[in-house]
C-alpha cells in the first residue's frame, strides 16, 4: 500500500511515527551487543552502526534524518520523539527485539540483523514509489532512505560472513534461520498493527496517534 500510492497522508504519518521508535531503539540494541562482545574486531565493526544512527559532531545520523521525514509529513516533533502516541504493538515488538539481542547468544544477536540483506531493494522501491505517488513527499524529506542502502549492504554482508563462519553445526544453522524468522515476525507485527489501527477495521487504541481529519 505504501509503495504503490494506496495510503492516505494520515496512514503515511502513522507509519512514520511508529517506525521512528524502531529507528530510535536500534542504537540501544547495538550498544547492548557491543557491551557484552568479547571480540574487539566485532566491536570495532559494530560501532559503525551507532555512528550511522546517532551521527557525530560533523554529520547527522539516521535518527535525525528520520525526524526530517516526520517533520516534513506535518507531525509535531515532540509527538514523535516522546513516543507517547505509539501503537502498543509497536512498542511491544520493538522492545522484544531489543531484549532478544541483549539476552540471546551472540550468534543469534548478530543474525537478527540479517533482514538488512533485503533493505537496499526495499528502500529503493519505497523511495521511487513514495516520490511518484504522494505530492506531500519530496526528495528532501526522504534523506534517510537516500543514505541507508550502502550502509545496510555493508552491515548485512559483514553479519552474513560472521554468522556463516560460526554457524557450523546443523543446530547452529537452524538457530540462525529461526532468528531471522523472529526478526521478520517483529517487522510484520508492526505492519499488522498499523493495518489494524489505520486501515481495516480502523480501530485505533486509546492514546495512540489520531490523524487530523484533514489528513485522512
Amino acid at each position: 500500500m505504501l509503495h504503490s500510492g494506496q495510503c492516505t497522508k494520515a496512514q503515511v504519518q502513522a507509519w512514520a511515527l511508529n517506525r521512528y521508535y524502531y529507528q530510535a531503539m536500534i542504537p540501544l540494541k547495538d550498544a547492548s551487543l557491543i557491551a557484552r562482545c568479547e571480540d574487539p574486531a566485532l566491536r570495532r565493526e559494530w560501532r559503525k552502526r551507532l555512528e550511522d544512527h546517532d551521527g557525530d559532531d560533523e554529520r547527522a545520523g539516521g535518527i535525525e534524518r528520520w525526524l526530517k521525514l516526520t517533520d516534513g509529513l506535518g507531525l509535531k516533533r515532540d509527538d514523535v520523539t516522546s513516543t507517547r502516541l505509539l501503537l502498543p504493538a509497536t512498542r511491544f515488538a520493538v522492545q522484544a527485539y531489543v531484549h532478544f539481542v541483549r539476552e540471546r547468544s551472540m550468534l543469534e544477536a548478530v543474525a537478527s540483523c540479517l533482514t538488512e540483506l533485503f533493505s537496499p531493494q526495499i528502500i529503493t522501491e519505497r523511495m521511487s514509489g513514495m516520490l511518484a505517488h504522494y505530492d506531500f513527499v519530496t526528495p528532501d524529506i526522504m534523506a534517510y532512505f537516500d543514505k541507508r542502502p550502502p550502509q545496510a549492504e555493508r552491515d548485512a554482508h559483514f553479519a552474513l560472513e560472521w554468522v556463516t563462519e560460526r554457524a557450523r553445526t546443523e543446530e547452529q544453522k537452524q538457530l540462525v534461520v529461526d532468528t531471522l524468522a523472529f526478526k521478520c515476525d517483529v517487522l510484520w507485527t508492526m505492519l499488522d498493527a498499523l493495518h489494524y489501527a489505520y486501515v481495516t477495521p480502523g480501530l485505533i487504541p486509546p492514546g495512540a496517534f489520531v490523524p487530523a481529519s484533514s489528513d485522512v
